[in-house]
């Protein structure tokens, strides 16, 4: 498989709990934590007129794609 890789790496911090969702669902669907991070940053919407609270309500509709650990501790 010849991809060309995005030239910049991003870092995050991540609550051992929200760590623990992550690699729970990896885990399940067999997939790298990349690939699912990657695929919930591109269903963000980019639409320029999104105000503060609709990012949030966009947050919680992210942490719905994961209906099954969205509400474990």
């Amino acid at each position: 498989m010849n991809k060309k890789w995005a030239v910049k790496r991003l870092t995050i911090n991540l609550a051992t709990s929200e760590m623990e969702k992550l690699e729970e669902y990896c885990q399940k669907t067999g997939r790298p934590a990349t690939d699912v991070i990657r695929e919930l940053i591109r269903s963000l919407e980019t639409n320029s007129s999104i105000v503060p609270s609709q990012k949030v309500g966009q947050a919680e509709n992210i942490a719905q794609s994961l209906p099954e650990f969205a509400n474990s501790p």
